[in-house]
């Protein structure tokens, strides 16, 4: 593993910490879009109702996780993907010039709209060339490698959520959103320093990759039986993690509005107070992007050691089947935690159980989400990789849709029999896969 490591790129890591940027800034905005939305006009925020602050975010999510498959069909056909990037990243940073500016939904929309359309530029195509410095058919180098560019995405979001966020609480959000926009400008810089090590990987589009033979005709040759198999298991594999994401997203919701403390939007049920500090509720997602920092090369151990085995690694179904298992516990956390402060009505609860909410949702996420790059980068038909590295996170647009609506109607309900229904549910279909893991395997490693 060493001598593998020792070997890699060096225009792996350029990619990878252009991704740590973009996503500091992602999840420092996406919490603080949220917040500002509700807080009062006095401590600096818009003063609008929190389902208008549920709607937005649910919008935010939901088109940066729609735009890439539009950005990697253009990557895969027309346009150099690794020109696309710094577009993306230049488009972003003037979306976050918008919010810095926001003094309405208006901006807020034009905010949106910028970073959406620059992410699907950037996301995909990110992955697509650092999956394209290595050895495609090496799947162990690719699981290493896509374990680790998760790690830069989520030191990205630590930091982002840890330190812009008391930007937030103790200056204002407004001057938040100008650094975010910075981040990104400076990420243009940075990858336009990198290309230089990127070899041919993204010069032009991915369908005329001149590492293959037959680059030229590849999009116009049919896909074979195996291929459409795999592009079956892909999309199904991608619907369920929908369902993941879905309420994974949301759990953010009553963490910042119910469990949230009042001076921040909340309701007060949780306690975030260290003796006189208070801590932001961003770090709800900082705890998220630490656990993944600490669990994703841990996790990579434990499936290292478990293709040694016989019967070999558990297959990407039989992951993302136990990732929403694990999430289940996640919303049950939540649910005793609504009863232990009478969802508002007793003493709040401390904020240990909300960080062992964050602890649930992490483990199932890491368990599955990091492997998602390298399943599509293996499994993928060559003429459909950059839409099939959209069409990961294409889900993600319905779940981020829904998740607002759905936080909209369960708030109209008793918490804790609204939230123990879904913990019910999910935990229910993640039993429901693990009966068909078998079947699904087989599907995907047939013979031609």
């Amino acid at each position: 593993m060493e001598n593998t490591k020792k070997k890699w790129p060096i225009g792996f890591y350029f990619t990878s910490f252009s991704f740590t940027l973009e996503r500091c800034a992602y999840y420092a905005a996406k919490w603080g879009l949220g917040i500002f939305i509700v807080l009062e006009a006095a401590n600096g925020g818009l003063g609008l109702d929190k389902s208008v602050g549920a709607s937005m975010s649910s919008n935010l999510v939901a088109f940066t996780y729609i735009t890439p498959i539009i950005g990697g069909y253009i990557a895969d056909r027309w346009a150099p993907p690794r020109i696309l990037v710094p577009l993306g990243e230049i488009l972003m940073g003037l979306g976050w010039l918008c919010a810095w500016k926001a003094n309405g939904l208006g901006m807020l929309w034009a905010a949106i709209i910028l970073v959406s359309v620059g992410t699907g530029f950037f996301k995909g195509n990110v992955s697509g060339i650092a999956g394209r410095l290595f050895p495609l058919a090496d799947q162990d180098t690719l699981d290493s490698v896509f374990n680790v560019q998760y790690m830069f995405v989520n030191i990205g979001s630590f930091c982002g959520t840890t330190f812009l966020s008391l930007l937030a609480t103790n200056v204002g959000f407004r001057p938040m959103f100008f650094i975010c926009a910075l981040f990104l400008f400076a990420d243009c810089v940075w990858w336009l320093i990198g290309m230089r090590f990127f070899g041919d990987a993204g010069k032009k589009p991915f369908l005329v990759d001149e590492r293959k033979e037959e680059a030229k005709q590849v999009d116009d040759k049919p896909l074979t039986t195996l291929e459409k198999h795999r592009v079956i298991a892909i999309c199904i594999v991608t619907l369920f993690s929908g369902i993941f994401w879905l309420i994974w997203y949301m759990v953010y919701m009553p963490v910042y509005y119910e469990f949230g403390p009042v001076e921040q939007g909340g309701s007060g049920w949780a306690n975030w107070n260290i003796g006189s500090f208070q801590m932001p509720t961003a770090w709800f997602d900082s705890a998220n992007g630490l656990l993944c920092i600490i669990l994703c090369p841990i996790f990579a151990g434990i499936w290292a050691k478990m293709k040694q085995r016989p019967q070999g690694d558990w297959g990407m179904f039989t992951k993302t089947a136990v990732g929403i298992l694990v999430l289940g516990l996640c919303v049950v956390c939540m649910v005793i935690a609504a009863i232990i402060s009478g969802e508002g009505t007793k003493d709040p609860v401390g904020v240990w159980i909300i960080f062992l909410t964050a602890v649930c949702m992490t483990v199932g996420e890491v368990i599955f989400s990091p492997l998602g790059n390298s399943f599509i980068n293996q499994y993928s038909p060559q003429k459909l990789l950059g839409t099939m590295l959209g069409v990961w996170p294409l889900i993600i647009f319905f779940s981020g849709k829904a998740y607002g609506p759905l936080y909209n109607w369960l708030a109209t309900f008793s918490f804790v029999k609204a939230y123990g229904s879904v913990a019910a549910i999910i935990i229910a279909i993640g039993l429901i896969m693990l009966a068909f893991t078998k079947k699904f395997n087989e599907f995907i490693e047939g013979e031609e």
